[in-house]
């Protein structure tokens, strides 16, 4: 905090034609009585500071809304913070250099508590020049009172004070933007906490209320969680565009993918899109009921997720299930692929990779040889040739129903194990 009364050795500079030998003297003089006279004020004020107070008090309540209500809410606490702020003020007055640290200390307090109280930073500041009009207004009706003829060397100090005044509204505002800053981290981190609680399944039941406030969703209604990836990658404009316009939907942001906490409010397939931009995966889990079953959506929108073509696109797990079963364990995943596509092995890659495209086109067209023929620029018959390959390798028999399921799934299980193939 500065001194209440700097020195002044010269006067203002100005066109002066000669040196005058006698203004550092009366500068001097002057600002010594400057001093005596604010000194000898300013202890009156200090003696009489629990009027002071009442009167500070009062003309809060009168002239800032802000600090009515804090009146009204606490009206001992207040007193006592207005009573120590104005202690603070006059005591560095009287002894600048003793009372600095302490000035500072008490409004950086006031600061930062009015700003966990919420009360506007307009308010609180505004208070702060009441305060100092008010000591001011207290040095000069004293001086008046006690020794008219010196008011004219307040002048000398005026601007003393209200640089004090400046300086600890600078330091109140300081206070209360740092707390502001830590209490919007605290609420974010908290947040932040709440969710992966959820999604990690690890939320007691005690805290879902304080969840469902926090994400400003319904602790009971029913969800589904979006697993998304791809969107952090240039060009993209975040996974919000994965989803529908006007979803209701809490993002929490993890290493890998973004996961959304959907409030189901109509038809569940309406809340993604089919088609996503290029890079873009989304496996969506099926809908559960209320926050509680957040935790197994999420795994759910994993395996769903996993599902998911690395060129992109939407996957319901709903609609996968059996490929799910087989994503769901990546170890009985690769023991059945090894079982029903390990004998390919004795073939070239070349030729093991066409049989497999044959294969998994053949049975994308629902079984039809023709259809698949279309889609692999080829005869029927060389289709069929393939196909009766693949049984003579294998030893299995696709006209036989568990033999064609098992292989749906192996073919299912090397998809997911060698990803960058189906890229």
């Amino acid at each position: 905090m500065p001194h209440a009364v700097r020195p002044r050795t010269l006067l203002r500079p100005g066109p002066v034609s000669a040196p005058r030998s006698r203004t550092p003297r009366v500068r001097s003089l002057i600002d010594a009585d400057a001093l005596r006279v604010l000194h000898r004020a300013a202890r009156v004020l200090l003696d009489d500071l629990p009027q002071l107070t009442d009167r500070l008090v009062a003309a809060l309540q009168e002239q800032e809304p802000a600090y009515r209500t804090a009146v009204e809410g606490d009206a001992v606490a207040t007193w006592q913070e207005v009573h120590r702020s104005l202690r603070h003020s006059i005591s560095s007055l009287l002894d600048p250099r003793g009372a600095r640290d302490g000035a500072r200390r008490c409004s950086w307090k006031i600061g930062a508590s009015r700003a966990e109280q919420g009360l506007p930073l307009d308010a609180v500041l505004h208070g702060f020049r009441l305060g100092g009009s008010l000591v001011w207004q207290g040095l000069v009706d004293e001086t008046s009172r006690a020794a008219p003829e010196d008011v004219r060397l307040l002048v000398h100090v005026a601007s003393d004070v209200w640089d004090f005044v400046d300086e600890h509204c600078t330091i109140v505002a300081d206070a209360y933007r740092q707390t502001e800053r830590q209490m919007a981290w605290r609420r974010e981190n908290r947040v932040r906490l709440l969710a992966a609680a959820l999604l990690d399944g690890t939320s007691r039941i005690a805290d879902l209320p304080e969840a469902a406030e926090a994400l400003d969703l319904p602790e009971h209604g029913r969800y589904v969680v979006v697993a998304v990836e791809g969107t952090r990658s240039p060009g993209c404009t975040g996974a919000q565009a994965a989803l529908a316009p006007d979803v209701r939907v809490h993002w929490h942001t993890g290493v890998d993918a973004e996961h959304g906490i959907v409030l189901v409010e109509g038809d569940p397939s309406a809340i993604v899109p089919d088609e996503q931009p290029p890079g873009v995966r989304v496996g969506v889990s099926g809908v559960v009921d209320g926050l509680a079953a957040v935790g197994e959506a999420r795994q759910l929108a994993d395996t769903a997720l996993r599902l998911c073509p690395e060129a992109g696109g939407t996957v319901r797990l709903d609609e996968h299930l059996p490929a799910a079963l087989v994503a769901s364990n990546p170890d009985l995943a690769a023991a059945l692929a090894d079982r029903l596509l390990g004998p390919l092995a004795v073939l070239e890659p070349a030729d093991a990779e066409v049989l497999l495209d044959t294969l998994a086109t053949w049975l994308a067209c629902d079984g039809s040889a023709q259809r698949a023929a279309r889609r692999l620029y080829c005869h029927r018959n060389t289709v069929l040739n393939r196909l009766r390959r693949y049984e003579q390798l294998t030893g299995r028999n696709l006209s036989r129903p568990t033999d064609l399921v098992e292989t749906t799934l192996a073919l299912t299980a090397h998809n997911l194990l060698n990803p960058t193939r189906h890229a």
